[in-house]
């Protein structure tokens, strides 16, 4: 298939198990986008849905030229979607938005409004979280503070990756190549004029979230490590202070053997002080196992996702 000629605006919408909420997410998109412009496009990246959003997909791309579809071959994850999707798209303004319904298409024209006032990004800031459990806004509230310290770049708290951003932001995320994407990170590194609107977002209207505790706890991980060598200063710093405890511990060890003619004796001392040591050592080297794994993955520099077929051609 040609590839297409420059649009107004692209949106983005990864999928996975979304056939509840595709016709009316299609359908709000669409008087959305209407009222910006009639030059749009809309991207659906399939990460290996195992429901039928596949099929509704590609009706809907037959009865709307403007739908387009990437079907990856296996699930490789909601950053790796998003990807796809950058590396397709042609709008002059993009946006990112997932199928769920809990961010609202209807903020699409504040967000379109800001970026034509002069703002290259456009982040939605959540306002209020509805029909979350109390551990899903305690946890993601303290990551989002964690992450705000630790990182060497400002990320702004309480935002997704619903967001809208100029093409010149799209082309340098191509320009980005490690395989453990973070995209609100790697966007929040580039710079340029930033600003915000706050929603308030819904709750899931259909189906469950994909988002186990799992995901989100490696999604942490992955946007800490992205963005900060503060656990590698923690865990030099920790054994900085074992170190100096050690030594402590010998010098009273030797002054109570020399000197005072006492000799702490016992087994229970001893495993305790073994087990801490060992632990501290464990930690450390799961640390920088974590960052050499990533370095690991960049150096194979597999393709980041493998398309099984689409109706659109996809850039390299």
């Amino acid at each position: 298939m040609e590839s297409k000629g420059q649009t107004e605006l692209s949106i983005i919408i990864p999928i996975y198990n979304e056939q509840d909420s595709i016709p009316e997410l299609y359908k709000r998109l669409t008087d959305c986008a209407a009222k910006i412009t009639d030059n749009y496009e809309f991207i659906f990246i399939n990460d290996g849905s195992k429901d039928n959003s596949l099929y509704k997909l590609t009706e809907l791309s037959k009865s709307d030229s403007r739908v387009y579809f990437i079907n990856f071959s296996r699930n490789f994850g909601h950053q790796i979607a998003v990807t796809a999707g950058l590396d397709f798209c042609t709008g002059n303004a993009v946006v990112i938005i997932d199928a769920d319904l809990q961010d609202p298409p209807e903020l699409i024209p504040d967000l379109y409004k800001k970026y034509k006032d002069g703002f290259e990004v456009v982040y939605a800031k959540r306002a209020k979280r509805r029909g979350e459990s109390w551990f899903k806004l305690v946890t993601a509230k303290v990551f989002y503070r964690i992450l705000e310290r630790v990182t060497t770049v400002k990320i702004p708290v309480d935002t997704g990756d619903f967001r809208l951003m100029d093409k010149k932001i799209v082309e340098y995320l191509r320009l980005m190549p490690e395989q453990n994407k973070f995209l609100r990170g790697q966007i929040a590194w580039l710079g340029f004029r930033q600003t915000s609107v706050e929603y308030t977002r819904d709750s899931r209207k259909y189906g469950q979230t994909g988002y186990t505790f799992r995901k989100m706890l490696h999604f942490a991980l992955d946007g800490i490590i992205s963005f900060s060598d503060t656990p590698l200063r923690l865990v030099t710093q920790m054994g900085l202070v074992v170190s100096l405890l050690s030594f402590v511990g010998i010098i009273y060890e030797l002054y109570g053997h020399y000197i005072l003619k006492t000799t702490i004796t016992g087994w229970t001392s001893l495993i305790i002080s073994t087990m801490f040591f060992g632990g501290i050592q464990l930690i450390s080297t799961g640390v920088i196992g974590l960052y050499i794994s990533r370095m690991n993955k960049n150096i194979n520099n597999r393709p980041l996702y493998i398309v099984a077929n689409t109706n659109c051609e996809i850039k390299n």
